[in-house]
């Protein structure tokens, strides 16, 4: 009814890496994929003939948001969120929960997920794994550099059995959601590809907590199956933190329930190896339905994860960093782990460089502009540096996920991995 299958069509011999091919009502999706963030029905700084033009197979664009801001009954009455936004691939949506973390824990622990979801990476200072923070604590620098406010904000979520009540940081006002809720917004906005709905845990939530939220997740994830439009595929999240114990009681339940795909969300511990511990907890114990990793998409995230199995991801962080200066770089160009792949544009050493941002990369705005250019436009706040750096960080990982593909059917794909991680 929803024109959704999934076919694995290589495994690597030497990792759980696998190519595959996500088909929809609106296309196909070829995995591994990092899908490009949309959250208003937009991917910053691009039009839709530019997600043409780079060859986005598919986008993701947040429940929450456009409930609030156009409104999704507002999208439904003119043609669903594909016909808004003049894009005709597959769309995912989220399902709101993610702002329980943003909002909530994500707010009162001081923790940014856009800029790095891991304490540990960012503070030296170590801390207890499921403890609270303190104040000064967990504290999180954004991709730009600017460092967040170390005192804790506003909880602006009301979190029980029945639902997630939000208040809005624009003007104050409260919104609930519960799975059927979820559910009806989703529908009204016409993706191809659903997320139950859940509650996103924070890395500092304790074991009490994140048990009680999982079985909240669970309880809500049955009630979106019930009421979730049959039109859309619909994916349910793995929750649990950083406990494996919680971890393999969801990962037992959702792969239990009628699920197109599974998704593995929610907190991921206090650093990237805990990340990697996660999935390594939870992918073996899956069948063969896609996998998608919420809330990831560093260079070094896709392989790991990829290794261990991961079929598709989401992330701004590829489209943030590069309005704030960061344009990716691979390692022929001098791109490694230490320098997170980035290039900082901003740099005075790039006042009369006439090289393209990336000498290997094919990207239109390598194509056509110095990295002195690029620098120039920056520095004068000029509109048109968005547009110019985004493409060239899309078209970037677009490449990328295209050559993982392409090394997993070519039995190379460790030999890739290595090549790009070696340094770090």
């Amino acid at each position: 009814m929803n024109g959704f299958s999934f076919e694995i069509l290589d495994r690597d011999r030497e990792s759980s890496a696998r190519a595959g091919l996500i088909r929809t009502r609106r296309g196909d999706i070829p995995t591994p994929y990092l899908v490009p963030v949309a959250t208003l029905a937009s991917v910053r700084a691009l039009g839709s003939d530019d997600l043409a033009s780079l060859g986005v197979t598919c986008a993701l664009a947040n429940t929450y948001h456009l409930h609030l801001k156009p409104g999704d009954e507002l999208i439904r009455r003119l043609g669903g969120l594909h016909r808004f936004m003049g894009f005709s691939g597959p769309l995912f949506t989220d399902s709101g929960g993610f702002q329980a973390f943003s909002l909530g824990f994500g707010r009162e622990h001081n923790i940014a997920k856009i800029g790095n979801i891991f304490p540990q990476e960012l503070d030296p200072t170590p801390q207890k794994r499921g403890s609270p923070a303190t104040d000064g604590e967990g504290e999180s620098r954004m991709d730009q550099g600017k460092e967040q406010e170390n005192a804790r904000r506003e909880n602006l979520t009301r979190i029980t059995e029945k639902g997630i009540s939000f208040k809005s940081p624009a003007d104050g006002s409260w919104h609930f959601l519960d799975g059927k809720k979820s559910m009806q917004i989703q529908s009204n906005l016409g993706s191809d590809i659903i997320m139950a709905f859940d509650e996103c845990t924070s890395p500092l939530s304790d074991y009490d907590y994140t048990r009680r939220a999982m079985y909240r997740t669970h309880e809500w994830a049955v009630e979106s199956i019930h009421h979730h439009d049959r039109s859309q595929a619909i994916y349910g999240i793995i929750q649990g933190g950083w406990f494996e114990e919680l971890r393999r009681i969801s990962t037992d339940f959702v792969i239990s329930q009628p699920f197109d795909g599974i998704a593995i969300g929610g907190s991921l511990g206090n650093s990237k190896q805990d990340m990697h511990q996660v999935l390594d907890w939870t992918v073996p114990r899956l069948d063969d339905r896609p996998r998608h990793l919420l809330g990831i998409g560093e260079i070094d995230d896709i392989f790991e994860c990829v290794a261990r199995g991961i079929d598709t991801f989401d992330c701004v962080s590829p489209t943030r960093i590069a309005r704030r200066g960061s344009l990716l770089l691979s390692p022929q160009s001098g791109g490694s782990r230490q320098n997170k792949f980035r290039l900082n544009i901003k740099s005075a050493r790039f006042k009369e460089d006439d090289l393209p941002v990336d000498p290997a990369c094919s990207c239109p705005t390598c194509r056509r502009h110095s990295r002195a250019y690029l620098r120039h436009l920056y520095v004068s706040a000029e509109l048109s540096y968005f547009r110019l750096a985004t493409l060239h960080n899309l078209h970037f990982m677009l490449r990328l996920m295209e050559s993982i593909r392409e090394s997993i059917r070519a039995g190379s794909f460790m030999e890739l991995k290595n090549k790009w991680l070696r340094n770090g």
